[in-house]
């Protein structure tokens, strides 16, 4: 058994990197153990033994408890620590475990998977469902009136709606999403990053 946390995961992955995001926010004292999902890293016996699922990210608790799912991670982190990114106030908390959910399921299907499709995988837009681009606008669309008025997605400070959001939306180009259509998602995107301290994603060109 180890003493430490332990997060497995891919380094191309947003759904990975917002686990990491949340630990180092909170300063916690862990080990990043990256493997290679085009390689079949997650699909070893090693890495099967501790996740059958075969997916990532996967946290390994410092007393050997084993968590998969990136939110269900990420509200462990801030629930098991001092408790920031969630607010106290239960409707506020609900508003923010409402944008979780809607990531996994209105976001991240369109918006990641036409990423990982076309860049990853080569795959033109012809082999890709016709409804993730307008579907994927659309999500980006919410978004866009929500942070038109306020710096965050749920409240006046990040949370871990901001951290979820924000992992494949600053990616959305790479997906064939024209974020110049949202500047007011452009500038959370850019105070996001600026509050989790991570490099901005280069210009294309």
């Amino acid at each position: 058994m180890s003493d430490r946390l332990k997060l497995y995961g891919d380094p191309i992955s947003g759904n990975c990197l917002k686990t990491k995001w949340t630990a180092d926010y909170l300063g916690l004292d862990y080990d990043w153990v990256a493997l290679d999902i085009l390689k079949g890293e997650t699909r070893t016996d090693e890495f099967l033994a501790i996740n059958p699922f075969g997916q990532v990210p996967t946290a390994v608790l410092a007393d050997g408890r084993i968590l998969t799912q990136s939110n269900a991670i990420m509200v462990y982190l801030v629930e098991a620590h001092n408790g920031a990114l969630l607010p106290s106030d239960p409707y506020e908390r609900a508003c923010v475990f409402k944008w979780l959910f809607w990531e996994q399921n209105s976001h991240e299907p369109y918006i990641a998977g036409r990423r990982f499709r076309k860049a990853y995988l080569g795959h033109t837009d012809e082999k890709i469902d016709a409804e993730w681009l307008p579907r994927g606008e659309a999500a980006l669309g919410l978004m866009e009136c929500t942070v038109q008025d306020t710096d965050y997605l749920a409240g006046d400070s990040l949370t871990l709606a901001d951290i979820a959001l924000v992992a494949y939306t600053r990616l959305a180009d790479g997906g064939g999403f024209d974020l110049s259509g949202f500047p007011s998602v452009r500038a959370w995107i850019a105070r996001v990053e600026k509050a989790l301290s991570i490099d901005p994603v280069p210009e294309a060109g």
